[in-house]
């Protein structure tokens, strides 16, 4: 497959969770905050990755509040330029009494002066994405943050991931795999939690 058929297939894929209305937006972020916590996830990990949404991902926010009450430890990634070289993905430590930034992008991290969390200390990852399919593949923006960030730590120091979508980001045809890609472990969306791969 070539680079433009990937970008053909985000485009397809984004102006699908862009369509949802305000309404199926909220409905679907109340949803996979229900599921989260019936699918026994939650007893499953102490320090929680997440992320905020932006461009019709799915909202965690509500989410994000249970998980607060219930004391998890919670952390979003923050875009750290890197002198020489490509822009990496880091995890810190997030407190609701502090205030979030923007980046470049237009979408909240924690400010400096958070505490850094490395991805080993970290039990849980849940991933935005564009499309998924049933095999655990997982097709980002295309920036590769997240794939340089999991191929630098060895399995046996990842957390679970799990990726979190909208059913209309489903792929019912295998999506295109490179060697650098890891594998999710599961998805998370309005109908539920699923394991992967299936």
């Amino acid at each position: 497959m070539t680079a433009n058929d990937r970008k053909r297939l985000r485009r397809t894929f984004r102006s699908r969770r862009r369509a949802l209305s305000s309404r199926e937006q909220c409905d679907h972020a109340l949803a996979v905050s229900r599921h989260f916590f019936s699918s026994g996830l939650v007893l499953r990990a102490r320090t929680i990755g997440l992320y905020m949404a932006n461009d019709g991902e799915l909202d965690l926010t509500p989410l994000i509040v249970r998980l607060d009450a219930a004391g998890k430890r919670l952390a979003l990634p923050v875009i750290r330029a890197a002198p020489g070289q490509a822009s990496v993905l880091e995890f810190y430590r997030y407190d609701r009494d502090r205030p979030l930034v923007t980046n470049r992008y237009g979408i909240a991290e924690p400010a400096p002066g958070a505490r850094y969390l490395p991805l080993p200390q970290i039990d849980l990852l849940l991933m935005p994405l564009v499309a998924f399919d049933r095999h655990g593949t997982r097709l980002g923006m295309g920036a590769g943050y997240y794939d340089r960030l999991l191929g630098g730590t060895g399995p046996t120091l990842r957390p679970l991931l799990v990726g979190v979508a909208h059913e209309v980001q489903r792929s019912a045809a295998p999506l295109p795999a490179e060697g650098w890609d890891v594998p999710l472990d599961g998805v998370l969306t309005e109908h539920g939690w699923q394991a992967l791969p299936d």
